[in-house]
C-alpha cells in the first residue's frame, strides 16, 4: 500500500465520477452549451467531480453568503447556489456578460437564480466597492491567475471565522513544477502565500487541476 494519492486512468476517473458526481440534467445542460458555444474554452468550466464537492460543502458549512471570482458559464456559481438555503446569496465577479449569460437559463432551471447576483468588472474593483460589514462564509478563486494574490488579501478579512476560501487550478498542470509563464509563477507565490498565512489553516487537494481549501481560524 501506498501513502501516495491514486492516479486516475481514464476508466478509474469514469468510475469515480459515477460514484455521485455525474452531473444532473441541469448540470448537464449547461455543460453541453458551454461547449458548443465555447468548444475552445469549455476546459475552463469545473469539473463534474469539483462541481459536486462545491455544493456538498457549501451544504457542510451551513453557508448563506458566498462570493465567487471568476464565473465563466455559470456552473460553479449553479453549484454553490444549489447548497445555499433559499434566502442565501452568492455573489458573482466576473467580466464577461456574454459568458455569464449562459448560465442564467440554467440557474433558472435550478431554481436557483434568484440566490445569485452577477457583478461585472474588474473582481478587485468589485471587492474593494463592497459595502461595509458585508460577510462571507465561503469564497471560490477560479479567475485570472495573476489576480489570485490580491483577490485572496480582499476577501480574506471579511471572511467569517470558520468560512472557507478555495482556489482553483493551483497545480497549473504539474507546471507549478517548472513554471514556464506568468500564471504558473503567479500560481506558485499565491500557493506559498496561503502555506505562509497563519490567518488560515489549509491544504491542498489533488481534485481536477489542485484545488486549495484554507478554513480561516
Amino acid at each position: 500500500m501506498t501513502l501516495q494519492t491514486e492516479p486516475l486512468t481514464p476508466e478509474l476517473y469514469e468510475y469515480l465520477v459515477g460514484q455521485g458526481s455525474t452531473p444532473d440534467p441541469v448540470a448537464e445542460g449547461l455543460i453541453r452549451r458551454t461547449q458548443e458555444l465555447l468548444p475552445q474554452r469549455a476546459h475552463m468550466q469545473v469539473a463534474p467531480e469539483q462541481a459536486r464537492f462545491l455544493t456538498l460543502l457549501t451544504r457542510l458549512l451551513g453557508a448563506r453568503d458566498a462570493v465567487e471570482v471568476g464565473t465563466f458559464t455559470g456552473l460553479s456559481a449553479l453549484s454553490i447556489a444549489r447548497g445555499l438555503p433559499a434566502d442565501g446569496r452568492l455573489l458573482c465577479c466576473d467580466v464577461s456578460a456574454e459568458y455569464t449569460a449562459v448560465g442564467r437559463e440554467y440557474w433558472a432551471q435550478a431554481g436557483v437564480a434568484d440566490r445569485i447576483e452577477v457583478r461585472l468588472g474588474p473582481a478587485a474593483q468589485t471587492l474593494r466597492a463592497l459595502e461595509d460589514g458585508r460577510q462571507f462564509d465561503l469564497a471560490f478563486l477560479d479567475a485570472d491567475k495573476t489576480g489570485y494574490a490580491e483577490y485572496w488579501d480582499l476577501i480574506l478579512p471579511r471572511m467569517r471565522p470558520g468560512g472557507v476560501v478555495l482556489a482553483d487550478n493551483v497545480l497549473r498542470h504539474g507546471r507549478v513544477l517548472d513554471p514556464v509563464d506568468e500564471g504558473d509563477l503567479a500560481i506558485v507565490h499565491f500557493n506559498e502565500q496561503v502555506l505562509a498565512d497563519d490567518r488560515v489553516e489549509s491544504m491542498m487537494l489533488p481534485v481536477a487541476d489542485g484545488l486549495s481549501l484554507a478554513r480561516v481560524r
